[in-house]
């Protein structure tokens, strides 16, 4: 039985190869002016843990030896064993053939594979990962740097962010402080950890190489900070630390040849795992409310027209008859910059950091109007209700249990049209695996539109090799591919 490493969610599996050669005589020149300034710059990191500063000064190198020495138990390998159907002779297809040999429905084979985790809650036992590291798991097992193993209960997940929280009950445990990954700065010296291709606990070294990177998945909760440190499969859910031995981001996505690392790794920042990881601890899922606004990024004619200063912030295209921005004065053409005093760089930020406050709590928002700045105030609602309809269940999606939205109501309004309300998902089954979730408001499969129950079956049941919904979550717009 194999054990493969959980993929770092690739984003684009392009042909391509990379050649390695010596150094050229002007880099080499360049080294050589820079070696110095580097050295010292390497140097000022061993005040980082004052008991190897000895050593490392005898032997003269600058290292970053008492650094990883910090913070490397704190980041541990998961281990995740799911089922999945055999690959069969044709005839056991046959359900005649079956019944005949006695043969199960369903065949299933055991499998294994491998990502990373964060221990950020030594008392508690809590670790970060990501959704798709544990996804479908049938049992999950942590090893520790010291190779002591543990079997981990899973607290919950979110699939808008890829963010789970597992739990393990052992005695001595290291974990990770979380820092603050809104102070990043483009430049900024990072560390990845992880269990790259299952082969063990690895560290890599690089830069913050951009900020607020988003449109890289389906589930538009996103701001990741991009980084140079090597990221491969199996460092999912693994650790970005900074210089000061703080978490600042889940390992989550790389885009490489045929999923390799070339440089452009994802981390989901720390601030955003955090928010999540606590309306998991709190609630067991995040619990994503209604401000009642659509956003866009700012366009050169919008900085022009407002006389902005840059291109950061998001702006307000649209807002939604009686919801909490209507009613706390947020129009159309407002630029949101700040929310609670943290800088907005662009409308995937603000969807990301709504979609992470709790329903009832209240916001302070700075906006550009007119050229001129003001400051709102308002809560966050709960989404809309269902209107009360009764309740059906989908054949094709066992646990999923909708709403037809009806005609005439606030959200078939919204909608331009009908929908259908998830009035309810049941634990463990296989909708809620797909990332479907109470109060999601589906309006397409497949880019085709359903109003009806009867629509949606049979939209489902015309597509043989998967299909993908396209709903609302509060503010945002996801797609859940299905295969």
């Amino acid at each position: 039985m194999g054990r493969p490493a959980a993929k770092c969610l690739p984003l684009e599996n392009r042909r391509g190869g990379t050649h390695l050669g010596t150094m050229s005589m002007p880099f080499k020149n360049l080294f050589s002016i820079f070696r110095a300034p580097l050295l010292l710059l390497l140097g000022a990191l061993l005040p980082l843990a004052a008991p190897a500063q000895t050593a490392t000064e005898a032997r003269g190198l600058p290292t970053l030896a008492p650094l990883v020495n910090q913070v490397t138990p704190a980041v541990v390998n998961v281990s995740v064993i799911t089922r999945a159907p055999v690959e069969d002779n044709p005839l056991f297809r046959d359900p005649f053939f079956r019944r005949f040999f006695n043969l199960p429905d369903k065949q299933q084979r055991q499998e294994q594979s491998a990502g990373s985790g964060v221990i950020v809650d030594a008392a508690r036992g809590y670790i970060l990962t990501n959704n798709h590291v544990i996804k479908d798991a049938e049992q999950v097992i942590i090893t520790l740097k010291d190779r002591r193993q543990f079997p981990a209960k899973l607290v919950g997940t979110d699939p808008g962010t890829d963010i789970a929280v597992l739990q393990i009950s052992a005695p001595n445990l290291s974990a990770l402080r979380i820092g603050d990954s809104d102070i990043l700065q483009v430049g900024d010296y990072v560390l990845a950890i992880g269990n790259p291709f299952g082969i063990g606990q690895t560290v890599t070294s690089g830069i913050v190489s951009a900020l607020g990177r988003s449109g890289l998945s389906v589930e538009g909760y996103e701001d990741f900070i991009q980084t140079d440190a090597s990221i491969n499969p199996g460092n999912s859910g693994g650790a970005l630390v900074n210089l000061r031995g703080e978490l600042i981001g889940i390992n989550t996505a790389i885009i490489g040849p045929a999923g390799g690392n070339v440089g452009i790794g994802f981390a989901v920042p720390s601030v955003m795992a955090r928010a999540v990881m606590e309306q998991i601890v709190r609630y067991g899922e995040v619990r994503r409310g209604r401000l009642g606004i659509e956003m866009a990024d700012v366009t050169a004619e919008v900085q022009r027209k407002l006389r902005l200063p840059s291109f950061n912030g998001a702006l307000i295209s649209n807002v939604q008859s009686g919801s909490p921005a209507e009613q706390a004065g947020l129009r159309e053409g407002d630029v949101v910059t700040t929310l609670n005093g943290r800088p907005i760089r662009s409308s995937a930020e603000l969807r990301a950091r709504l979609g992470l406050t709790p329903v009832g709590e209240e916001i302070e928002i700075a906006i550009v109007r007119e050229g001129g700045s003001q400051r709102i105030r308002t809560r966050i609602a709960a989404p809309l209700p269902s209107d009360g309809g009764e309740t059906q269940t989908v054949a094709q999606l066992p646990g999923l249990r909708v709403v037809e939205i009806e005609r005439g109501s606030p959200l078939f309004q919204r909608l331009r049209g009908g929908g259908l309300v998830v009035a309810a998902v049941d634990p463990k089954s296989r909708a809620l695996q797909a990332g479907f979730r109470p109060g999601d408001i589906i309006y397409a499969v497949n880019r085709r539109r359903v109003q009806t129950v009867a629509e949606f079956q049979g939209l489902l049941k015309a597509a043989e090799r998967g299909y993908a919904v396209s709903l609302l979550r509060g503010d945002f717009s996801l797609t859940i591919i299905v295969r």
